[in-house]
């Protein structure tokens, strides 16, 4: 199998699509509320939400489909959906809890039946299951070793096959933490044995992309070296990406490091629905760390305070535009290696309501959410949601994207945008320093360019200077990725 082929896998050159997940819980905080529709408004063409175990078999042999029939309600046909089945339960597995960590069922068997009756219940409409969410994270998000995931990914994949042939199973999503080593680390050791043992019991490879978005092939080369390694190649998509993060600036490392490991003293085994609700708001390890860190938020690195809520308004602004800036790149980066999936992280809190900041969640992601509420509507939006639907739009109709070396321009990202039925696209940026890099002053880059006028947007929504001369289009080009058309 080439690589492009496997690239594609089933998708085809032009199956490409850009989605966003609705968070790390449906209907388990609260009421299942409406998404589907304000996801569809800014360009998403999937949508990508978790169900638990416990949420649809409270008990053995009973099923309640409120929230699954909450999202299917929401669905018009369009739109293509990915469900993260997370095997966390109070009852049938080993470790009970009706939210984090999923941990191995006590019965395979019962498992099975379980993830088959979910697939059949949607009847087709959903396209690709997946077998709970990075499960190398073994403090928090899998509670049980490589091999006895591998026993559930095969039990997985035997009943959505049984129950709906078309569709198709995700191995659970690794990241940064996987393929920032070659060596023995924990991480690495586990998706390699569950690629080797489970290579026939999962149809895509999800790869998590967080962070500069300049690391993009790598951790996509990554993914196909871990799969080379064993023999054989499967299409990658990547289920959940975003920036920026706090572990990509180095500067930050040490506080980072000292927080975390505050935070995380005494942490419970578990993290149900009930335990995190009861915790709300007490003084826990996790809580003084975090308010440790908020009361010394003026002597921090700007790269970090950015990251907490109420930090300088010049830093909230600047931390929008890399989220704008990255989103694009991410995306660019990432269909130009072939990939035909992208799904953002994420669309919006879980739920209505005050949101507590002093986590470390929050300060991991928080900031990330492309929709806020306005009560209980989803209708506020954050700059990035303006950035999603500008290259939605931009790329309607496209086939390929392929970059383009500019041998005397070794910063300069270009990409070539083929799309049906549409124009060519070019798209540009110059590569800087992340957060730094845009107070330094734009370079030139003369373009061939045969038409006579040409329409620029940026990734800000604004529209930067160009000029025409002789076939040749002049490009003030800065880090902000421009859009480029006849």
């Amino acid at each position: 199998m080439s690589d492009i082929t496997a690239a594609t896998g089933p998708f085809g050159p032009q199956g490409i699509r850009l989605g966003i997940v609705r968070g790390i819980s449906y209907g388990l905080f609260g009421k299942p509320d409406e998404f589907v529709p304000q996801a569809r408004s800014l360009g998403a063409q999937l949508v990508r939400a978790y169900v638990y175990w416990g949420q649809v078999e409270p008990e053995l042999g009973r099923y309640t489909w409120e929230t699954v029939d909450a999202l299917l309600d929401q669905l018009d046909g369009d739109e293509e959906v990915w469900i993260t089945l997370c095997s966390s339960s109070p009852w049938a597995t080993r470790q009970p809890t009706d939210f984090l960590p999923p941990s191995p069922a006590h019965d395979l068997n019962a498992y099975g039946e379980f993830v088959r009756q979910v697939v059949r219940h949607c009847a087709g409409r959903v396209h690709y299951w997946q077998c709970d969410n990075e499960p190398s994270n073994t403090d928090l998000l899998w509670a049980g070793t490589s091999a006895e995931y591998v026993a559930q990914l095969e039990t997985m994949y035997a009943a959505v096959k049984d129950a709906a042939p078309a569709a198709a199973v995700v191995l659970g999503g690794c990241g940064y933490d996987v393929f920032s080593s070659e060596d023995g680390s924990a991480a690495r050791r586990f998706f390699d044995h569950v690629v080797s043992a489970g290579r026939d019991a999962f149809d895509l490879f999800d790869v998590h992309l967080y962070g500069d978005a300049s690391t993009v092939p790598a951790s996509l080369d990554g993914a196909r070296r871990l799969m080379r390694a064993h023999g054989y190649l499967k299409p990658i998509v990547v289920g959940e990406y975003a920036a920026p993060v706090p572990f990509e600036f180095p500067e930050v490392g040490a506080v980072m490091y000292e927080t975390l490991a505050s935070a995380f003293t005494d942490v419970p085994a578990t993290q149900s629905t009930e335990e995190l609700i009861e915790r709300a708001g007490q003084d826990t390890p996790e809580r003084r760390a975090m308010t440790a860190l908020y009361d010394r938020m003026s002597q921090l690195p700007p790269k970090l305070q950015m990251f907490l809520a109420g930090c300088p308004a010049d830093l909230e602004a600047r931390r929008h535009r890399i989220n704008c800036r990255q989103l694009v790149m991410c995306n660019l980066l990432t269909l130009a290696e072939g990939v035909r999936r992208t799904v953002y992280w994420n669309l919006a809190p879980e739920v209505p309501g005050p949101v507590d900041p002093r986590q470390v969640m929050h300060l991991m992601f928080g900031k990330l959410a492309l929709l806020d509420y306005r009560g209980t509507s989803l209708s506020a939006r954050h700059p990035a949601a303006d950035t999603f639907a500008l290259l939605a739009e931009q790329l309607a109709g496209v086939s390929r994207v392929t970059r383009v070396e500019v041998a005397d321009r070794p910063t300069l990202y270009a990409f070539q945008v083929d799309r049906t039925g549409r124009g060519p696209l070019l798209v540009l940026w110059d590569h800087r320093d992340v957060f730094d890099g845009e107070d330094e002053p734009p370079v030139t880059v003369t373009w061939p360019w045969p038409a006579s006028t040409a329409t620029v947007i940026d990734a800000l929504g604004d529209t930067p200077a160009t000029e025409i001369h002789d076939g040749q289009l002049i490009l003030q080009v800065s880090l902000t990725p421009m859009f480029v058309s006849a």
